[in-house]
């Protein structure tokens, strides 16, 4: 019995118990699916949900009351052989080996889609994250958010968001002609200009800008720097790619802020907020009113010199994303964008949104890593692609999603690099990659999961304890994945993800697949590979959550 099917079977319950008047309540109130939960302690049941906590004031009873009516007509469920109430009327449920062990089946028939859920289906959501000025390469400053940004854009759409990930280009304003400037003078042998980019990369994008450019040293600095922006912008961009490709990390998006003003979107979102009333001028300069929606100040859009600011674009940006359909906007900023919250969400206000329902800013905190070098290319940072060759895509991508994004960080590159049990995403990899060479090695000795065209499965024989507690944290797993998507948090995966190792590696030690010696083979060894396969697919799938391989061998 899976989670989700004892979820519709308490649901039908309270249906039929409304139905026959044993309980005063609307149909309405009914929700469709009843959350259900593993007990803490596993003494108290298998599953266990706080329904009767929920509905029993919109009942007229009290929850202990409204829990004993249920629980008469929960106990007739097939596969449910005991239903206790605790405390204040919370129910545990117990479920017969027959109809826990048939979760085993259940997983490996859904495959991929085992864990994936409906629970914010509808929800409309752009979620922006990285966003780095495409002056230098991606650098540890980066690597956070592109880990945990991606793995976020996973849990939400595995529990049914429409969710379009999206990187900001800041490629206008004043950073990128200092960029270009930077650029020009390494071509002509001079030093990088005060407040320029240093770094060899910028000698490098020189090299590119003359490939492509052969002539572009004959220009005159005002004609040659539009050229030297453009080209040495994209092969940047290009490089941004490409590393953040390396990652594992895919944008659906890159949106360009000088389209933005190439367009005139920002004329019409300052047009726009004045018809909204939010708009006023005062000293040359046209103001958003953001103190009337909790700012600390109120922000300048265009300044008295005709210039917009960068306030100015982030409103339009906003609106942009709202204009496109987009219902939830979702931010993902570095630990220095405080700041950054509350006007943000004085533009939702002033948009006419509901700053509480249709943008959310998740603040990171800063990670650093042991023992890590600069940059040779660019000289003064850690450059996010050197950390990939140093410690592996899958090390540096687990470390960072195991962990709430609001914690401040340092990875362990030692750790990282062992290949033991105290290595986390080790200990992981190494559980899918065990189940795997088990499968292997079950088939090489004649079990099959079916039997003449039949699969061949009988899930009472699933009683070891170690069986109870692997199908228990199996079982458990997309109640985990909806969680995480709902609190924005992949770390819950991927600790549930070392939990389901754990029980694996001591399912493993107490319960063989294959026979022994010339032991025949039996259907206790075919719905034990049954398990062991369920098992890799769990992990496989919470690793795929995570921008994380799941190795056949290691």
């Amino acid at each position: 019995m899976t989670p989700e099917e004892l979820s519709l079977a308490i649901s039908a319950c309270l249906r039929d118990a409304v139905a026959a008047g044993d309980i005063a309540l609307a149909a309405s109130a009914i929700p469709a699916e009843v959350r259900v939960e593993r007990p803490k302690n596993r003494d108290h049941g298998d599953w266990a949900t706080n329904i009767a906590l929920q509905l029993a004031k919109q009942a007229g009873t009290n929850p202990r009351e409204f829990a004993a009516v249920l629980s008469s007509r929960l106990k007739s469920i097939d596969g449910v052989s005991a239903v206790d109430i605790a405390g204040p009327g919370f129910l545990n449920i117990t479920v017969d080996a027959a109809a826990a062990g048939a979760l085993a089946k259940a997983i490996v028939e859904a495959g991929k889609e085992y864990g994936t859920n409906t629970a914010l289906a509808g929800h409309t959501v752009n979620m922006e994250f990285v966003s780095a000025n495409p002056t230098g390469p991606l650098h540890i400053g980066h690597t956070r958010w592109a880990a945990l940004g991606d793995s976020i854009a996973r849990v939400l759409r595995a529990s049914g968001a429409d969710v379009t990930a999206e990187y900001y280009i800041n490629d206008a304003g004043s950073q990128m002609n200092t960029f270009a400037t930077s650029v020009y003078s390494r071509l002509h042998g001079l030093p990088v200009p005060d407040g320029g980019y240093p770094g060899q990369y910028i000698s490098d994008l020189g090299h590119e800008v003359l490939t492509a450019h052969p002539d572009i040293r004959e220009l005159t600095e005002v004609a040659a720097l539009p050229v030297i922006r453009a080209a040495a912008y994209e092969v940047q961009m290009k490089d941004i790619q490409d590393t953040l490709a390396d990652f594992g990390v895919e944008f659906d998006v890159f949106f360009s802020e000088q389209e933005l003003h190439d367009a005139g979107a920002i004329e019409s979102a300052v047009a726009r907020l004045r018809e909204q009333g939010h708009v006023f001028d005062d000293g040359g300069a046209v103001w958003l009113r953001t103190t009337d929606f909790g700012d600390d100040k109120d922000r300048v859009m265009v300044r008295a010199n005709g210039e917009p600011t960068y306030f100015a674009a982030d409103a339009a940006y906003y609106l942009s994303k709202k204009d496109r359909g987009f219902t939830e906007k979702i931010y993902l900023l570095g630990a220095d964008h405080h700041g950054y919250i509350n006007r943000l969400k004085a533009i939702a206000a002033a948009a006419g949104d509901d700053p509480e329902v249709n943008i959310e800013v998740l603040i990171g905190q800063l990670v650093s890593v042991n023992g890590a070098k600069l940059s040779k290319r660019a000289g003064n940072i850690i450059e996010l692609k050197d950390l990939i060759d140093w410690l592996g895509k899958d090390a540096v991508r687990y470390s960072l999603a195991r962990f709430p994004a609001d914690s401040p960080l340092t990875l362990d590159p030692e750790l990282l690099k062992k290949h033991s049990n105290e290595n986390p995403v080790f200990y992981v990899q190494y559980a899918h990659a065990r189940s795997r060479g088990a499968a292997r090695n079950a088939v090489d000795a004649g079990v099959e999961r079916r039997v003449d065209g039949q699969d061949s499965f009988d899930a009472s024989l699933l009683d070891h304890a170690t069986e109870n507690e692997l199908l228990s944290y199996l079982g458990s797993y997309p109640s985990i994945v909806a969680k995480a998507a709902e609190l924005r948090e992949p770390h819950r995966v991927a600790r549930h993800l070392e939990a389901i190792a754990g029980a694996y590696h001591r399912w493993y030690d107490a319960c063989r697949i294959a026979p022994m010696g010339e032991e025949p083979v039996t259907d206790l060894n075919r719905t034990r590979l049954w398990l062991n396969d369920a098992t890799s697919q769990v992990l496989a799938n919470g690793l795929d959550l995570l921008g994380v391989s799941a190795p056949e061998r290691m």
